[in-house]
């Protein structure tokens, strides 16, 4: 396995930290541990030891009073080694044994016992002798003597060891099976991982037939999610792509066609002279087809390069709706619409005036293109309370609703047989509008659709647009 996998580092962090938190147990625990139970040994060794003194405060007064015996006495009864030592000098303070509850004669004097004797207060503490701890109380009586009671107590901190040993075995089992937990956790995320991984290369590859799945319910999830969203989208533009190359590949060899074969019929001399103006007629109408196109494809371009030049000035939408009606005028009589333009005073605009009228040339021509014959075509324009608005109303049968959503994506074009066009002019209209910081709204059902433009009247930070991509 390599070290620098998810995996391994998933693993080696939950070692970590259950080896964290177990040094964290055995340091606030043990230490602890062993002090209160010393404390409380040397605890009960002090009342013991006070018991001794009271006893032989009374028993002393005895004319019989043997210390030794007493000393042997108190031991077995209490069960702890009982020394007493008494001063031979002051200054410096010396000590000698007098009696030793195991009748061993002189010792030297313990540490604890000194300690006792020249601060003239109980002393009590922990000394080793061999390999085995005692506890040590000693009490200075009358300023004569000193009494030593001290017992083993290492019983007590083989419980310590004991309690040292169960966290250190646990702890063992702890890490062991945390790298159990981290490893088989790892192997799972690793393999959603590589899920996600061949995905991303099947997404790369061009191959957006395979939906990104993952039935988690955490980031992982998300992510997967995110991927099979960009999938769709990816595979949408892949579609899109597809059906506007053969849309602007029909819409170009069209024309281009029809100039071929008039610039060949016209080389015939025996062509009369209404003939020839017929055919430059026709010639000059494909030239301007493909002049359109291409202008479409250069906006879009300067749109996503975002590099489209925009002057803002107060523009006149009554003006421009006026002016539109007046230029699709005969258009529309030739194709037996009616254009009426009703502006409202006062709808004024902070944007640019040729691309506001660029927008409206691709609402008003896409009104007239795709409606029947009759429809009655309205250009009417309102002041609102942050700008104004310039709307195409149309009389025609409506968009369908699966096609609102859609009829301002790039290379869109509805299903019918009146629809025509590269399916650019709305795309290019919504972008035109988002970059002066406006937008356009669609109103459509039977009998009545409404295009709004809507612009701003002071200066709107705008946010360079996204191109928009067929679902």
């Amino acid at each position: 396995m390599r070290l620098r996998t998810v995996g391994v580092k998933l693993s080696l962090a939950l070692i970590a930290l259950v080896a964290g938190a177990l040094a964290i147990v055995y340091v606030a625990v043990v230490p602890t541990l062993e002090n209160r139970l010393v404390d409380g040994r040397i605890s009960q060794l002090q009342r013991t030891a006070d018991a001794i003194v009271t006893d032989y405060t009374r028993e002393a007064e005895n004319p019989d009073f043997l210390l030794q015996d007493f000393v042997s006495f108190e031991s077995q009864l209490r069960g702890v080694r009982i020394t007493v030592y008494q001063y031979l000098s002051e200054t410096p303070v010396f000590l000698q044994s007098l009696a030793d509850s195991r009748r061993l004669g002189q010792s030297e004097p313990d540490a604890i016992a000194q300690r006792a004797a020249e601060h003239l207060r109980t002393s009590r503490g922990v000394v080793e002798r061999g390999a085995t701890h005692f506890g040590e109380v000693a009490i200075p009586v009358g300023g004569l003597y000193v009494f030593l009671v001290s017992a083993p107590i290492d019983d007590t901190l083989s419980t310590v060891t004991l309690v040292r040993e169960r966290i250190l075995a646990a702890g063992l089992i702890a890490l062991m099976a945390a790298a159990l937990v981290g490893f088989l956790l790892s192997r799972i995320f690793a393999q959603r991982i590589h899920r996600l991984e061949r995905a991303a290369e099947r997404i790369a590859g061009g191959r957006f037939d395979e939906p990104v799945v993952d039935r988690g319910a955490d980031e992982l999830a998300e992510l997967a999610a995110a991927f099979d969203r960009m999938r769709e989208r990816l595979a949408a533009l892949e579609r899109a792509r597809r059906e506007f190359i053969a849309n602007a590949s029909h819409e170009l060899r069209t024309p281009i066609f029809a100039l071929g074969g008039h610039v060949e019929l016209l080389t015939d001399e025996d062509m009369d002279e209404e003939t020839r103006r017929d055919f430059l007629a026709e010639m000059r109408l494909q030239v301007e087809r493909l002049t359109k196109l291409a202008t479409d494809l250069l906006d879009l371009s300067r749109l996503d390069a975002g590099r489209l030049h925009v002057e803002f000035a107060p523009v006149d939408l009554g003006e421009i709706a006026g002016s539109l009606a007046a230029e699709f005028g005969g258009v529309g009589r030739g194709r037996d619409h009616v254009l009426e333009a009703e502006p409202e005073p006062g709808a004024t605009a902070l944007a640019d005036e040729e691309r506001v009228r660029q927008i409206g040339r691709i609402l008003v021509e896409n009104a007239i293109l795709h409606t029947p014959p009759g429809t009655e075509i309205r250009l009417t324009t309102a002041e609102t309370h942050d700008g104004a608005e310039l709307r195409v109303e149309d009389s025609g049968p409506g968009i369908p609703g699966g096609d609102q959503q859609q009829i301002f994506e790039r290379f869109y074009r509805g299903d019918g047989t009146i629809t025509s066009g590269s399916g650019l002019g709305l795309a290019i209209a919504k972008e035109l509008a988002a970059v002066m910081g406006g937008e356009i709204g669609l109103d459509s059902r039977p009998g009545r659709t409404v295009f709004t433009l809507k612009l701003p009247s002071s200066p709107t930070p705008v946010d360079e647009p996204e191109p928009v991509f067929a679902r």
